[in-house]
This record gives structure tokens, sequence and C-alpha cells, in this order.
């Protein structure tokens, strides 16, 4: 069962939407986290070991992640969604994009 990260930056919308809609999926497992020192749930080492793919919401949110783990990132796919900061928690818009960004494996 492929096992799905998504990021933003303070896993308090995005993020957390992405992870409330896809977690009963039985084809795969999420977890979320942001990259922001003020998030609920902050990226570490042992949830990009747990992660097969990472959904990242912006390209800095990559960029960030390359930057502070660099050494355990080999073989670890980071895929940018490109949905902005700009949805509140379960917005009917961000899920639908979400949904849309994601539909090849959902």
């Amino acid at each position: 069962m492929p096992k799905l990260l998504f990021v933003c930056s303070r896993n308090k919308r995005r993020s957390l939407t992405a992870e409330m809609i896809f977690r009963d999926h039985k084809y795969f497992s999420v977890k979320s986290c942001g990259t922001s020192p003020q998030s609920r749930i902050k990226i570490n080492e042992k949830l990009i070991h747990w992660a097969d793919v990472i959904y990242v919401m912006e390209k800095r949110h990559k960029d960030i992640i390359i930057q502070q783990f660099r050494d355990i990132l080999r073989n670890k796919e980071i895929k940018v969604l490109f949905i902005p900061d700009k949805f509140e928690l379960m917005d009917e818009k961000l899920i639908e994009l979400l949904r849309d960004k994601v539909s090849h494996i959902v």
C-alpha cells in the first residue's frame, strides 16, 4: 500500500484537508505535516522515511524539504501540487483541487 505524505506550511488547512479526505482510502495510507516551526505536525526524518511519495502544496515547500533533508531524500518522489495558501480547512474548492491533482492514484 503506497504511503502519501501531504505537506504545506503549518499543517492546519491544505495538507490537513488532504489527510482528512484521503485517510480512509483502501489503496493507500496518508499523513500530513508542515514545514514551519509553528506547524501542527512538523516535517521530520521519520515522516520522510515513512512516505513513498511526498506531495507539497507549493514549490517553496519542496525547496525547504530538499534543503533540510537532502541526505535522506534518495528515491523519494516530491510532487508539487501548486495549491496556494488561500483556502480554509475543508474548503470545497480545496477538496476539488486536491482530488483533481491527485486523481491519478485515487
